[in-house]
């Protein structure tokens, strides 16, 4: 089973640009995840008619949002973190903006594991949504994933706004306290990482430098001045299933590229 997540930056973008087509032709995954759609359905002209398509759309129109696109019919999906999870935070609307209309959760029940495809809210330039990251979104979002857990194994992956160690970047020193870099979103991945998920590019390439994403200022693309913060985490138990997990950054159409795993039932 091989699964892509790609952050397209709008899917309408990426669609005029035939490179979203020529993914799915030339990689056939059997489940591409998507975020930052920017779309709603019906917005987008998508004509896959092997994969089945299921959207979690934000209410604000251009803005946000993902999409999954699988040729398995999942057993059940949800939208957005359950309501347990949901009530139990005070998401403080007036101050951040709630995320949780934003469309940034899907979740997909498959016979041998939950998937959750997550667009993690962004700190912002100046860190207005720090907060809300540290104290809301980040801790409700783990526990939501752990709550699944109990049921089954959970692959998760996206676009998760926040590179973990020096090495997923190509200047720590300079990004040091910047947005996707701070302390706090840092200790959101660690918190992921010391629950048991693992980073399934780091499992198979503990010391390798490669991005995801490039900022679309100076040339950084060309010159590969990066950042890793899209992934894909597993349960320790899908460790036996997992056989490759690989960054494809000569795709191109979004100011990030496209991330994969594969796993064997």
């Amino acid at each position: 089973m091989k699964i892509y997540s790609w952050n397209v930056n709008g899917l309408r973008s990426v669609l005029k640009k035939g490179t979203l087509d020529q993914l799915i032709t030339e990689a056939s995954p059997d489940i591409l995840c998507l975020q930052e759609t920017k779309a709603k359905p019906g917005q987008a002209e998508v004509d896959y008619p092997e994969y089945l398509e299921i959207w979690n759309s934000a209410e604000r129109a251009g803005y946000s949002g993902t999409a999954i696109f699988s040729k398995f019919p999942p057993i059940s999906t949800l939208n957005d973190f359950t309501d347990e999870i949901a009530e139990s935070y005070l998401w403080q609307e007036d101050r951040y903006g709630s995320p949780l209309n934003e469309g940034r959760i899907q979740t997909l029940e498959f016979a041998p594991f939950y998937l959750v495809n997550v667009y993690t809210p962004n700190s912002k330039r100046d860190l207005s949504r720090l907060g809300l990251r540290e104290n809301l979104w980040d801790p409700a979002f783990l526990r939501f994933l752990k709550n699944l857990e109990v049921h089954k194994p959970v692959v998760v992956c996206g676009d998760f706004n926040a590179a973990h160690t020096p090495l997923d970047l190509a200047r720590p020193k300079d990004n040091e306290n910047n947005a996707g870099f701070t302390a706090e979103e840092r200790q959101g991945i660690k918190n992921l990482i010391s629950a048991g998920f693992i980073d399934t590019f780091r499992y198979f390439y503990p010391n390798l430098q490669q991005y995801t994403w490039w900022s679309n200022w100076s040339k950084c693309r060309e010159r590969n001045i990066g950042w890793r913060i899209d992934y894909f985490f597993i349960s320790e138990s899908l460790l036996p299933k997992l056989k490759s997990a690989e960054i494809h950054n000569q795709i191109m159409g979004s100011d990030h590229c496209p991330i994969s795993i594969e796993l064997e039932f």
